[in-house]
C-alpha cells in the first residue's frame, strides 16, 4: 500500500505486473507477461489450507543466505514490538497474538552469520504450507519496484506535469475491501473527479503540487507503484509514497493497449508498456485517462520506500501479500524463480500488501528501485508456492 501502502494501498500501490494488464483489479503492481520459463497458469482455485511442517519440507532451505532478511525481519519486529500482547497479528489460521510474535522476535538476532541465524530461526518459528483449500499449492508471483521521477519544485516548459499531494476535501469511508472515497456534497459522499478532470485542472484548487515532472507517462507507472523518488536538476532526491487515491476503479495501461490493438500479449510487459508510450505521445495522454483511477502523494521522511506496515521496505528480501492470509511482519519462505528462470527459494518477509495481490498463494516481489529494478519486475509472473513461518509458542 503508505505506498507502497500500494503497491500498495497502491501506491505498494501494488503491482508492475498484474495491475498494468488486468482491467479487473481496483488498483497497482499490472500486466501479466510471459513467465521466465513455460510454466502453467495456477489452477483457478479458491479458499486457503495451511498445515505445519518441517524445516526440511522448505526447498532450498539449507542454501540460502537467510542471514540477509534478518535487517527486514528485525524492522518488522519493532513494528510488532508496539503492539499490545493481547492484539491479534494476522488473520485466519495463521493469526496469533502480538505476545507470541515478540517472543518469536526476541530470539532472532537482527544480524548473525547464516547458520547462526539459520538456527535461531529454527528455534522461534514453525513453517506452515499455505495451499488452496483443493490442496493446491501453486499460485502467482509478480515483481513491483520503486519508479524514479526527473522533477523540479516550480513549474516550467519542461517540468509541466503535477505531481498531486493529497485533496483537502478527499473523504475516505470504509475498511479494506470496503473502503470508498469521494467528496462531501451537502452531506452525502459523492464520486471524486476522474483522470481525466484532474489532469485538466479539476482539483488544482483542493491539492497540493509537490512537484512538478518531466514526463506523464513516467508519473502515471509512479502512481502505478505507489512510491517514487524524485530527483531534482541540482542532485536533491525526495522520496513520496501514497496518499490516497479518487476512489475510481483501476483499468491497466497493458489492458488499454492490448484492447486497442497497439500492443500484442506478448509484448505486454511493463518495459513495452512504458517504452510504446514514450514513442507515441500523440496517443499516451488519451490512452492513459482510460484509466480513471488517480493516486495522490505524500513525503516519505527518512528511509523507503515504505510499505503498509509502516517499515522501509528490503530489495530482494521484502514481499507483498494478501494480510488476510499471511500476516504482515511474517517471515515467508518463497519457492519460485525470477523473470529470467533462476531460481528465487529464499527467505522474504511479508511487510507490504497491494490491490493485485489476493488470494491463498499470492505475492509480489520488491525488487528495488529505478531501471534496473524495472527491467525484472516488469517482466516477473512466475508460479511458485510459499511457507509462512509463525511463531512455535
Amino acid at each position: 500500500m503508505s505506498n507502497l501502502e500500494r503497491r500498495v494501498r497502491a501506491g505498494r500501490v501494488a503491482s508492475v505486473l498484474l495491475l498494468l494488464l488486468t482491467a479487473a483489479c481496483t488498483q497497482a503492481p499490472v500486466a501479466p507477461v510471459r513467465p521466465a520459463t513455460p510454466a502453467p497458469a495456477p489452477a483457478p482455485s479458491t479458499g486457503v489450507a495451511v498445515a505445519p511442517v518441517g524445516f526440511d519440507a522448505l526447498p532450498g532451505w539449507r542454501a540460502d543466505a537467510v542471514n540477509e532478511a534478518l535487517p527486514a525481519l528485525a524492522r518488522s519486529c519493532a513494528a510488532i514490538a508496539k503492539r499490545a500482547p493481547t492484539a491479534t497479528v494476522g488473520q485466519g489460521p495463521l493469526a496469533r497474538n502480538a505476545a507470541a510474535w515478540q517472543r518469536a522476535c526476541a530470539a532472532v538476532p537482527a544480524s548473525a552469520a547464516p547458520e547462526a541465524a539459520r538456527q535461531a530461526i529454527m528455534r522461534a518459528f514453525t513453517p506452515y504450507r499455505v495451499t488452496f483449500a483443493d490442496g493446491n499449492p501453486d499460485g502467482l508471483f509478480t515483481g513491483y519496484y520503486e519508479a524514479e521521477l526527473e522533477g523540479s519544485l516550480f513549474k516550467s516548459a519542461r517540468y509541466a506535469y503535477p505531481v498531486y499531494g493529497r485533496p483537502v476535501d478527499l473523504v475516505e469511508q470504509g475498511e479494506g475491501n470496503t473502503r470508498v472515497a469521494g467528496r462531501l456534497r451537502n452531506g452525502r459522499l459523492e464520486p471524486y473527479p476522474a483522470r481525466t478532470e484532474i489532469e485538466t485542472g479539476g482539483i488544482a484548487d483542493v491539492a497540493p503540487v509537490l512537484f512538478w515532472v518531466d514526463s506523464a507517462v513516467d508519473l502515471h507507472i509512479a502512481q502505478i507503484q505507489g512510491s517514487t523518488q524524485v530527483r531534482l536538476a541540482d542532485g536533491r532526491v525526495f522520496r513520496i509514497g501514497y496518499g490516497g487515491n479518487n476512489g475510481r476503479p483501476f483499468k491497466g495501461l497493458g489492458r488499454i493497449l492490448l484492447d486497442h490493438g497497439y500492443l500484442q500479449p506478448g509484448q505486454a510487459t511493463m518495459p513495452d508498456i512504458r517504452a510504446w508510450l514514450h514513442a507515441n505521445p500523440n496517443l499516451a495522454q488519451g490512452l492513459m485517462q482510460e484509466n480513471p483511477r488517480y493516486i495522490f502523494f505524500r513525503p516519505i521522511e527518512g528511509e523507503g520506500p515504505v510499505g503498509a506496515m509502516g517499515v522501509p521496505l528490503t530489495p530482494g528480501r521484502t514481499l507483498a501479500v494478501d494480510p488476510s492470509v499471511v500476516p504482515l511482519g511474517a517471515p515467508v519462505w518463497l519457492d519460485s524463480v525470477d523473470p529470467d528462470g533462476r531460481p528465487l527459494k529464499r527467505l522474504m518477509v511479508a511487510q507490504d500488501i497491494g490491490s493485485a495481490i489476493k488470494g491463498a498463494v499470492r505475492g509480489d516481489f520488491f525488487w528495488g528501485s529505478g531501471d534496473p529494478a524495472l527491467a525484472m519486475a516488469g517482466r516477473m509472473k512466475s508460479t511458485g508456492r510459499y511457507f509462512v513461518l509463525i511463531p512455535s509458542r
